[in-house]
């Protein structure tokens, strides 16, 4: 006998939000429902060539308040909210890292790893050369690295800011 997995609170909140989402020219870049200390947070991340505004995340956020409120996907309370993925934006679906191969990435390991050459590294910025469902290739000082993604506390989207020259 054959059983079928319940989808979770994500999967049903991103089948709701995919179709309004690209109705309104972004693209749903992540889910998230998180618990910080006694509350739940539900966020979208959303994204758009060229860079998402505030407005696209009022927007997305008034007219996907109403569909959770018909929808009524999460039992418990919690608090909704739309941003953008950010500069630094971590990179876990398998298109995120299609999408930024030969980009550098920022990588913290759940535990120090070895490289070839017998360095321990547990957080570097590297190149990503490759990626598959489990592992990510990441070349580091010539070295190229691999690793399972799940033994990454995070990789993220790596971008160095100027601090000296940036207008706040």
């Amino acid at each position: 006998m054959a059983t079928s997995k319940k989808p979770n609170t994500v999967e049903i909140v991103t089948q709701l939000a995919q179709p309004v989402v690209e109705e309104m020219g972004l693209q749903l870049w992540d889910v998230r429902f998180e618990k910080e200390g006694a509350s739940w947070y539900l966020r979208l991340f959303i994204d758009k060539e060229g860079g998402v505004t505030i407005d696209d995340c009022e927007n997305l956020s008034r007219t996907f308040d109403k569909i959770l409120d018909e929808a009524d996907p999460i039992s418990q309370s919690y608090y909704f909210e739309v941003s953008s993925p950010g500069i630094g934006r971590d990179l876990v679906r398998p298109w995120h890292f299609q999408r930024y191969l030969g980009q550098d990435v920022e990588v913290k390991m759940i535990r120090p790893m070895q490289t070839a050459q017998g360095k321990t590294v547990r957080e570097f910025v590297g190149t990503l050369t490759k990626c598959d469902e489990q592992n990510v290739w990441v070349t580091l000082e010539g070295e190229e690295l691999s690793f399972a993604k799940k033994d990454a506390a995070y990789i993220r989207l790596y971008e160095e800011i100027d601090w000296k020259n940036a207008k706040i």
